[in-house]
């Protein structure tokens, strides 16, 4: 429902000139909305906007990527870093479509993001002009809200809306499509530039209903066996102070999804895995014994369920997320909670019992004993001479204490990361979910440098994935930022090369790898490249590659044929997770 919402945003302490062209009322919306860094890259249709950045480098850092996509994707770990929008702004045609993939992945990880395209002139629309596609009918099913200007005195209204939707409420992504009318070339006469202060747009729920929140208290306080799964919402929210609260004093097993990894650190007393198709082993199996689901900001994803018809039958649901779309969509909710996850907590915390469910926390404890001895032990403890995937996140983990962020691409390596690295610090997993886009860690990386400069980030990638976005090695170089980059490099397309051997035959079709010399290709880029195969000389490489202050690339060759377990066999019941 539409309302009037006054702007939040710091405005900026240089009174804009009363003339400008919609070029430079773009660089001024950015400036006035506290956008300090852009990744993108410049083509035609966006080069008057490209020029009046020229003007705005000493407010505006603009970061060239090497392709769109890295730009999209760079924007989006940025955003995972700061919880403030990513911008990524690229041309009309081929640069707006190389821009779709990171802004579809944005949309079902709700990533906020701010996407400025270039388009034609307005005149030119509909005649198949150079660099001409229809951006905005390409992307209205993968953004949150998308809109095409071709009157620069649209600007400063509808830059600021683009703003507020990508990060009020469920976060996600906004493309917005400007002809070169509108930014106003050298042709064009200046507009008189007045900023918005108020905008029309909708209210998403914040806190939530009382009579919601003391139906879900009193479904908590007469559970048994109650179990929460904490999802990336509980990040978005930075509620992971009340989910510690919430946990310790109802005494609740916590498992996360894969989006909501590192919401509690790894040695917290009521932390027992994450769920989902490649999940701890109790997480999983025990979702079957559990009488109250209590649900938090997360939605229900197949690879959570596996098959919904047999997935917490037996179980009342407590369902607590902003987006109301998502409640009941896929699982039917006892009490929907509908408001973000911080506020929620906090109403329920002085509703909520403090109890003890000693024996039902200590049933993981049993699941995990098993999954040691037949999973665990093997990745971690081996006498082989290959590097496999799980030891070389152990001892990273371990060397950095749990406190890095991680940032994954997808595939094998991604639910080893996962599995072995020790989470200690909330907001410390990137890594794309719903998508599960390959190619994505690379600039991610970088973005989420950029976001995060004090913190130590760390890119692990496969080989298959790294070879999807190479480019971006120049990205990273020519900055100089430290990003630390690791290749589990098997040869091989991994998880797909895992689904052939269990469920084809070990028909392995197209999934061998003929890779090229990694350490040459980053050395030719300026990124600092080493390689390592030998077990032994492991520990002392990762120490080299942790040390350096500049950019670094280490190869780790693993264990060519090497299986992620547990697993959960696609459309099965999460009771049929297989350990080998």
């Amino acid at each position: 429902m539409a309302n009037t919402q006054t702007m939040t945003a710091e405005a900026t302490t240089i009174e804009p000139p009363k003339f400008l062209t919609g070029a430079q009322a773009i660089m001024q919306c950015l400036v006035e909305n506290n956008v300090k860094t852009i990744f993108g890259y410049p083509g035609g249709a966006i080069m008057p906007t490209y020029d009046a950045l020229y003007d705005y480098q000493d407010r505006i850092k603009h970061i060239l990527v090497r392709h769109e996509q890295g730009a999209g994707h760079a924007a989006q770990g940025f955003a995972r870093m700061t919880g403030r929008a990513g911008v990524a702004m690229v041309t009309s045609g081929p640069g707006a479509t190389n821009l779709m993939t990171p802004i579809a992945d944005a949309l079902l990880d709700s990533t906020p993001m701010v996407c400025l395209v270039g388009q034609v002139k307005a005149n030119l629309l509909g005649t198949d002009a150079f660099q001409e596609c229809d951006i905005i009918g390409m992307s209205m099913p993968v953004t949150k809200w998308n809109y095409q200007i071709t009157d620069p005195n649209e600007i400063p209204e509808i830059m600021a809306k683009a703003f507020y939707i990508a990060e009020s409420g469920r976060p996600g992504p906004v493309l917005l499509d400007i002809t070169r009318t509108a930014q106003a070339d050298f042709m064009t006469q200046p507009f008189v530039y007045k900023p918005c202060d108020e905008i029309v747009s909708y209210r998403p729920r914040i806190t939530p209903k009382q009579s919601q929140i003391e139906e879900a208290a009193k479904l908590i306080n007469s559970a048994q066996k109650p179990y929460i799964f904490a999802g990336h919402g509980i990040l978005i929210a930075n509620a992971q102070d009340e989910l510690d609260q919430f946990a310790r004093k109802a005494d609740i097993p916590v498992a996360t999804t894969l989006l909501g990894m590192s919401a509690l650190p790894h040695n917290h007393p009521n932390y027992i895995g994450w769920l989902g198709m490649h999940g701890n082993y109790g997480a999983n199996v025990l979702t079957d014994e559990a009488d109250l689901i209590i649900a938090i900001g997360m939605r229900f994803d197949d690879r959570v369920t596996g098959d919904l018809s047999k997935f917490i039958s037996q179980a009342k649901v407590v369902h607590i997320d902003i987006d109301p779309a998502e409640i009941n969509k896929n699982i039917v909710a006892t009490a929907p909670v509908v408001g973000d996850a911080k506020e929620a907590l906090k109403a329920l915390l002085p509703l909520i019992k403090e109890r003890k469910h000693t024996e039902w926390v200590a049933e993981f404890k049993k699941y995990d004993d098993i999954e040691f001895e037949k999973v665990s032990k093997r990745d971690l403890f081996h006498d082989g001479d290959q590097i496999k995937m799980g030891e070389a996140v152990a001892m990273l983990s371990k060397k950095t204490k749990g406190e890095a962020v991680t940032v994954t691409d997808v595939g094998q390596h991604q639910m080893i990361v996962n599995r072995y690295y020790e989470y200690m610090k909330p907001n410390s997993l990137v890594t794309s979910g719903g998508a599960g886009t390959m190619g994505f860690a690379l600039p991610a990386a970088f973005g989420a440098k950029v976001g995060a400069p004090d913190r130590e980030v760390i890119a692990l990638i496969g080989d298959g994935g790294f070879q999807m976005t190479i480019q971006e090695l120049g990205t990273i170089a020519q900055s100089g930022l430290p990003v630390k980059i690791i290749i589990l490099n098997n040869n091989f397309l991994g998880m797909v090369r895992q689904w052939q051997q269990l469920f084809f035959d070990k028909r392995y079709s197209f999934v061998e790898l003929q890779n090229p010399d990694f350490i040459t290709i980053a050395k030719g880029f300026g990124v600092d490249a080493h390689k390592v195969s030998d077990r032994a000389e492991l520990s002392g490489e990762l120490d080299k590659m942790l040390a350096a202050n500049t950019p670094y690339l280490l190869e780790i060759v693993c264990e060519k044929e090497e299986n992620v377990f547990p697993m959960v066999p696609a459309g099965a019941s999460v009771s049929s997770i297989r350990l080998e």
